[in-house]
């Protein structure tokens, strides 16, 4: 499974070592990451936080070493509404200490014109540390880049090879596009996937809750 990663979401918070140790029992070489958990803990795991726990990077950095498993992509670097992503540089430090080369953003600001120039500040921010940077579209309420055509327009407007799309089965398939799409995109304009087993038709009341 040299090209295949397990996703954080789907260990609902587990702890980054034992993350790293059950990729490894699994004979996976992948994970991906956020620097501190979402908010769904649904086992009751205990609070960590890569921020701000020095000696717990340390640690993982070794198990992930020991058990030859890296971090195929880190999540959590998100264009928030009245917020500038270039505040976030030390969060991309973080990401770069954990041996990361790919971060993957998403937008929640309604505002196209501020998403675009968020997300490309974002690409240049992370190229020059050497790190790639996804993005990832949704058709959730509110969303800047519903569809594929719109995140098309945004990889263009970022004009960077770094900055390249994520394509999520759930939204992608929701957002109205198929197969025939995919065979469509260059495929250098693809920077990653990742493989959800979500329904054809939602009957969630919330669109973000269903995909978490």
């Amino acid at each position: 499974m040299d090209r295949i990663a397990v996703e954080q979401l789907s260990v609902f918070g587990l702890p980054p070592v034992e993350f790293v140790t059950l990729a490894g029992d699994l004979d996976c070489r992948y994970i991906s990451i956020t620097l501190s958990p979402n908010s769904f803990n649904p086992h009751g795991y205990p609070a960590w936080s890569l921020r701000d726990d020095p000696a717990l990077r340390r640690t993982m950095i070794t198990v992930m070493r020991d058990r030859n498993v890296s971090i195929s992509l880190a999540e959590g670097l998100v264009i928030l509404p009245d917020s500038d992503i270039r505040t976030r540089a030390a969060d991309l430090d973080l990401m770069c200490e954990l041996g990361v080369r790919r971060i993957n953003t998403t937008s929640f600001e309604p505002d196209l014109g501020r998403t675009l120039d968020q997300l490309a500040h974002l690409a240049e921010m992370a190229e020059a540390a050497g790190v790639e940077t996804t993005m990832e579209f949704s058709p959730r309420p509110g969303s800047p880049t519903p569809s594929l055509r719109a995140a098309l327009m945004a990889i263009h407007h970022v004009g960077r090879p770094s900055f390249r799309l994520l394509i999520d089965t759930m939204h992608f398939v929701r957002s109205g596009s198929g197969a025939v799409d995919i065979k469509a995109l260059d495929p250098a304009l693809i920077g990653y996937a990742q493989i959800c087993d979500a329904p054809l038709v939602s009957e969630a009341a919330s669109y973000l809750e269903e995909a978490m």
